[in-house]
């Protein structure tokens, strides 16, 4: 079935609405509000990025990763923020989320979409005037279910080779 030009740009509007939704999650560091949006089998994933010829890949490692974690991963980072330690957390990141360029496909599989949006994270930590600015691309997979919208997967191309950050210990 073909979709209207009406029914793309409401699928596009409910699906940017739940990124806000989400971003605003994260930097309220409502984390445990935040793993409710994602589905039990999702694949959460930021490789590494390498500078290399164009002909010898797509400049993401296939070895290395900031993070490679599926639900129960991402579950243990967030009980693990609730600990006494969370050392790289500790005061937590002030992180302002920003989502632009929202790109809306069907994927495979039935009430699937493929998103992919790019993301400008500011991050903040104690006293310091100084912030780290995080830049890159979401390939994500957004799965309607029964409770509404879900981020099934997703993945981060950054878009530095070197994170200047000195941990990522935020989600992105």
């Amino acid at each position: 079935m073909v979709a209207t030009v009406e029914q793309e740009l409401l699928l596009r509007s409910e699906i940017e609405n739940f990124l806000i939704e989400e971003a605003e999650l994260l930097d309220d560091g409502r984390f445990h509000e935040w793993l409710q949006l994602c589905t039990e089998d999702i694949h959460y994933i930021v490789p590494v990025r390498v500078s290399r010829e164009r002909n010898n890949g797509d400049g993401n490692s296939s070895t290395m990763n900031h993070f490679d974690d599926d639900y129960a991963g991402l579950e243990t980072r967030i009980l693990r923020l609730d600990t006494e330690y969370a050392w790289a957390e500790d005061p937590p990141s002030r992180t302002r989320h920003f989502v632009s360029n929202v790109r809306v496909r069907p994927a495979s599989g039935p009430d699937e979409y493929d998103v992919r949006s790019n993301i400008l994270v500011y991050r903040n930590r104690g006293d310091s005037s100084k912030h780290d600015l995080v830049s890159g691309e979401r390939h994500d997979r957004i799965r309607r279910s029964e409770t509404g919208l879900k981020l099934a997967g997703r993945r981060v191309v950054l878009d530095n080779a070197v994170v200047a950050t000195h941990n990522l210990a935020f989600f992105l």
